[in-house]
Formats: structure tokens, C-alpha cells, sequence
């Protein structure tokens, strides 16, 4: 029996070095590689304790099938933390004017009832630059294991936000969803934002 596969974004550090070049070059070649992008990640304090050893430059990239980014990760190690977010379920998708500038992950507290991602899908809906929210998992890898064990990798969001605005402002708006969300007494973290500098795939 085959073994179930997972599509979603890898998030590696990107520093210049050879290692980062040979594994930009492999996606870019790569079927399994959809999109590929240049960004900036700001990491939210409350997650920073965890992942200690981030970069502020990531490649970042759509992917088809985790297990083959899994053995690509694992073939390059690297100091810093890479990060894979699996997807488990779609809350939606849909047209958004604009191209993709900003994707922006959480975490939640708590695993939830389908009522309360239904509530979660509805406020992120309100957002109307954000083009597509999944749930799902996320996986760290990094060759200097991190002091504490990141405890809501099981409840990640995923947003993709399309816009023509500052990423700043971007943020602004995706914060705003977020409190929209608590609101409804689900309680929903950043990790990071990732601002997309340049499309590279």
C-alpha cells in the first residue's frame, strides 16, 4: 500500500551558502516543486523560545508531496530551523485579485470540533485578501535539536494573502483577522508571517 501523501509549503533558510543554491536549483527542476519564492520571515515572540535558531531569509515552496521534501531536508541538514507545513484540510479557496505577497502561519491553543473550525474558516473569510486558509501540521528540522518541543505543531493555519499592499499593512489586516478569531473564543497564535520578496518558480 502506497503511503498517504501530503501537499504544503516548505520554509528553508536560505543563506547563500552552496548547500541553499544546490537546494534552490534541485526545485527548480523539481515536479513536486509548484511554486518557489524568495521571503523575509518575522517569527512571532511567543514562538521564538521554540525555534531559537531561525533566519530572517527563507526559500519558500508548494510542494506536492512531503515525503520527497522530507528526504531533501533530511539529505541537506542545516543549523538554522527549516520548516515543513503539511496540509490536512482546505477551510477554503477562492479568486483574490493581485498576487500572492504574504502567507501567514498560526497555531492553536487547542485541537477544535468541526463547529469551531467552521467559526475559524467564517471570520478568516471576512479577510478578503486572503485567498486560500488549510489546516494542518508542521514539522521542524534542524541539525541542533531545540531546548523545548514545540507543543501545537498538530494545529497549524496556513493563509495565503493576495495584495498589492505593503506587507506591513498586509500584517496589520492578518492581525486583525487573528483577534477576529479569538473573539469567537478560539484562541489562535502567530508563528511567523512570511513576506514574499521575489517569485523565483
Amino acid at each position: 500500500m502506497s503511503e498517504a501523501t501530503s501537499d504544503g509549503y516548505v520554509c528553508i533558510p536560505y543563506m547563500h551558502d552552496h548547500q541553499s543554491v544546490e537546494i534552490k536549483d534541485s526545485w527548480q527542476q523539481s515536479k513536486n516543486v509548484e511554486n518557489m519564492y524568495f521571503v523575509t520571515a518575522t517569527f512571532s515572540d511567543d514562538s521564538k523560545p521554540y525555534f531559537p535558531s531561525y533566519a530572517n531569509h527563507y526559500l519558500l515552496a508548494k510542494f506536492n508531496n512531503d515525503s520527497k521534501i522530507t528526504k531533501d531536508l533530511e539529505k541537506h541538514p542545516q543549523q538554522k530551523t527549516a520548516f515543513v507545513f503539511n496540509t490536512n484540510a482546505e477551510l477554503f479557496e477562492r479568486d483574490v485579485e493581485g498576487t500572492m505577497n504574504f502567507v501567514s502561519v498560526y497555531y492553536l491553543e487547542y485541537s477544535k470540533s468541526d463547529e469551531d473550525m467552521s467559526d475559524l474558516a467564517m471570520a478568516v473569510s471576512k479577510n478578503d485578501l486572503v485567498s486560500k486558509a488549510t489546516t494542518g501540521n508542521m514539522t521542524s528540522f534542524s541539525s541542533e535539536p531545540p531546548k523545548f518541543t514545540f507543543p501545537y505543531k498538530d494545529n497549524i493555519v496556513v493563509l495565503e494573502v493576495s495584495s498589492q499592499k505593503s506587507h506591513q499593512s498586509v500584517n496589520k489586516y492578518c492581525e486583525q483577522t487573528r483577534r477576529n478569531v479569538c473573539r469567537k473564543g478560539i484562541t489562535m497564535n502567530n508563528l511567523v508571517g512570511l513576506s514574499i520578496l521575489e517569485k523565483l518558480k
